[in-house]
């Protein structure tokens, strides 16, 4: 599948989606946005990809933000639409299924900030900055920064990088629980791609109710959740990849899951 503003590649079962406008430091616009859904789309169809890396193309930035330009001239109706649009593409992301990882190489901004939130997980180079600063534009999060990022870092965090504007470095980032690694620059697609591979390599069927007992749990009651995690539990149970892990526990070697 070929795109314009985005590189695919494929080391077995890891997929490496880079986002690639370097000129605007891969500023998100309205065809982006729509490639990366049909790239998104076609890694939740295709069982041989287990695990996806998500990057942003040369060294500056993983994704600066949304494409000001076309913001600047939106009308309530397309404001709503255009957020509407980013939303959708993030919430496939974040309910993929398979593991994503963003590897966050620069600036991660505005709408590059939610787009690694709705990843599964967050590896950030040392050299890396996040932020959530569309307050300074007069403006608010519309992809959601506002609900990811206080269900991560917590309400008064969350106001207080809203509120301000201001960029956290990558240490700051994982102290607060913005990001899950941070690792030297140099080894920021090496870190990304040994975890893509290390959880590609888990039980697809596992993997899937585990994201989706954590996304939709944190929607509901807690009793609401427990039964939820109980019934994937039960379906998780009937498949052949449990038989296999259990059996290859008890015969002291290592498993091959397949996937059902």
């Amino acid at each position: 599948m070929g795109f314009d503003n985005l590189l695919l590649e494929r080391d077995g079962a890891v997929a490496v989606l880079t986002i690639n406008r370097p000129q605007v430091l891969n500023a998100l616009n309205a065809p982006t946005l729509d490639q990366l859904r049909l790239a998104v789309l076609d890694f939740t169809l295709d069982a041989s990809v287990r695990a996806v890396v998500i990057t942003g193309a040369g060294d500056k930035a993983f994704v600066a933000g949304a494409d000001v330009r076309e913001l600047a001239v939106q009308r309530p109706i397309e404001g709503k639409e255009h957020a509407l649009r980013g939303q959708h593409v993030f919430d496939l992301i974040e309910n993929m299924g398979k593991p994503v990882i963003a590897a966050v190489n620069g600036f991660a901004l505005g709408g590059g900030c939610e787009l690694a939130m709705a990843c599964t997980l967050r590896v950030a180079a040392e050299t890396a900055r996040l932020g959530q600063p569309e307050v300074n534009l007069g403006i608010i999060p519309g992809y959601a920064g506002t609900q990811r990022l206080s269900r991560l870092v917590g309400k008064g965090v969350a106001l207080d990088l809203l509120l301000s504007g201001r960029h956290v470095t990558a240490a700051e980032a994982l102290q607060i629980g913005l990001v899950n690694r941070v690792v030297p620059a140099a080894e920021l697609m090496a870190e990304s791609k040994k975890l893509a591979s290390e959880l590609a390599a888990k039980p697809p069927v596992a993997v899937r109710y585990i994201i989706e007992a954590v996304n939709r749990g944190l929607e509901v009651s807690f009793d609401k959740a427990q039964f939820l995690e109980a019934t994937l539990f039960g379906l998780v149970a009937s498949t052949d990849d449990m038989r296999e892990g259990t059996t290859a526990f008890l015969e002291k070697r290592k498993p091959e899951f397949k996937g059902r």
